[in-house]
């Protein structure tokens, strides 16, 4: 791969990106981007806006398909299947790789029926069954002792940073094994955004999780391994104390530096 340093890790590869390019009509928004991210890790993409970032996460579970002018070249193979296959039931892939947003987004629906929507759509009725999903993903996102007594209230009358958890919840109910977030803590305060930030620490050791960062401070903390993205490139892709410590490249340097992004 030309100018990036790829450092193998002992983990199972769940994603495997060769060559990717992707176009929103005429504007080359990826270019060649070629990366392998191991299973229960925690990988933080960075860079300045515009740089591509948050079309590469999108493109993990085929959410620029819903762009009418994108057009894709190269693969993504998760667990070994191309994504992008014709065969492809894009339902059940994005399924398996869930999606948090920046700004939370829960339904105007009831604390339990937030978490048991994906459960219900993919066809599970029954009441116990649904209960264990629920008090599960509760528990996966840090949120049941907050809220088991009035699961029965809307969503939307919950604090910020436990809206993001009842989404990132709701995205855990259907068993993903893959989470993708898009700056789930930008909207947030400091008190929020070191809960999920915990959090995160703990999903890892069930879930491989690629979250979009602009804050360079939060990469170092809670990822791995780093990408640095700029003009639609991957430029470096490292271990993240390595890529902070000691770049391989001089715009990642600048970068992280603050001399530009």
């Amino acid at each position: 791969m030309r100018g990036i340093e790829l450092i193998q890790t002992a983990n199972q590869t769940n994603i495997a990106v060769e060559k990717l390019n992707l176009y929103y009509g005429a504007n080359h928004a990826l270019k060649d981007v070629s990366v392998d991210i191991g299973e229960k890790s925690v990988v933080a993409l960075i860079g300045p806006s515009g740089c591509g970032k948050s079309t590469f996460l999108r493109s993990l579970n085929r959410m620029n398909d819903m762009i009418d002018s994108v057009r894709i070249e190269g693969s993504i193979r998760i667990l070994g299947e191309n994504i992008y296959d014709k065969n492809v039931d894009v339902e059940m892939l994005r399924k398996r790789v869930g999606m948090v947003f920046q700004a939370p987004n829960p339904f105007p629906k009831s604390i339990y029926d937030n978490v048991a929507y994906g459960p219900r759509i993919h066809g599970i009725r029954d009441k116990k069954q649904l209960d264990e999903i629920v008090e599960k993903s509760l528990r996966g996102a840090a949120l049941w002792d907050e809220v088991k007594d009035r699961l029965k209230d809307r969503a939307t009358g919950l604090s910020g940073g436990q809206q993001q958890r009842i989404c990132i919840a709701r995205a855990l109910a259907v068993e993903p094994e893959i989470l993708l977030m898009d700056e789930p803590t930008s909207a947030l305060d400091p008190v929020s955004t070191a809960k999920i930030e915990e959090l995160i620490q703990e999903l890892k050791k069930d879930y491989t999780i690629v979250i979009v960062t602009h804050n360079m401070q939060q990469a170092a903390r809670i990822s791995d391994k780093t990408a640095f993205f700029l003009m639609g490139e991957l430029v470096e892709y490292n271990d993240t104390e390595k890529l902070f410590s000691n770049p391989n490249n001089k715009k990642t340097e600048d970068y992280i530096s603050g001399r530009f992004g």
